[in-house]
């Protein structure tokens, strides 16, 4: 082989490996060729993305495995003009669902307390009456458990004298009617307290909830009245 040959072929070598490590450079080099010939009007839209692997492509279509990566919208020039989001999973779509109803309750929330109130007092004076309503049930409610305290003694007395309360031989049974009474108040009583511990926790709710309701009226004036 002479020496030319062996030149010939050191620059052919050279230059395949120059080829393949600019293969991107050279793509995107021709994109703006290949764009205009299929992006014209009416036509389909070009895309780019990047797969799995890291490497740039180029179509018309985007492969569905791509979709669940950015991809850009390019125009006839190859110029990025748009981007389309990922394809979200399940999880993600309900995450942003659950994101946005609470965007649009807080938005439904301030607009009922601009139309409900005219000032900060409203919404306390509101907050007095509501709370002092509670507050009136919750001492209704505790007289009437008193009430029941005292027939729960009265009927515990009267049992006392019966079987098997009673300790002397002749005691009669128990009659049925004193039994259920005794059964029924006992259980009324501790009813009567549960409802009652269920009302001071939901004036403990009201009272939070007024004075949420209260800093955000005072937040949402301040910023209306900031140019």
């Amino acid at each position: 082989m002479s020496c030319i040959d062996r030149i010939r072929g050191q620059n052919i070598r050279m230059g395949s490996h120059f080829l393949a490590a600019a293969g991107s450079t050279l793509m995107l080099a021709l994109a703006p060729g290949l764009f205009a010939a299929t992006d014209t009007k009416g036509g389909p839209q070009t895309y780019k993305w990047v797969d799995a692997d890291g490497t740039i492509h180029y179509g018309d279509r985007v492969p569905v495995e791509a979709t669940s990566r950015e991809r850009s919208v390019l125009n006839r020039e190859g110029v990025p003009v748009g981007e389309l989001e990922a394809q979200k999973s399940p999880a993600e779509l309900e995450a942003i669902a659950r994101r946005e109803a609470e965007v649009l309750k807080q938005r439904q929330h301030d607009q009922f307390l601009l139309t409900t109130y005219a000032s900060t007092a409203d919404i306390e004076q509101l907050r007095d009456l509501r709370m002092g309503q509670l507050e009136g049930q919750i001492r209704a409610g505790w007289l009437y458990v008193d009430s029941l305290d005292e027939r729960l003694r009265s009927l515990q007395s009267r049992a006392f004298v019966f079987r098997p309360y009673s300790a002397r031989p002749d005691a009669k049974p128990m009659p049925d009617d004193l039994a259920e009474d005794l059964v029924h108040t006992l259980n009324e009583a501790g009813s009567q307290r549960r409802l009652l511990e269920a009302k001071r926790a939901e004036m403990e709710e009201m009272r939070k909830q007024f004075e949420a309701d209260i800093a955000r009226y005072r937040e949402i004036k301040l910023a209306r009245a900031t140019p």
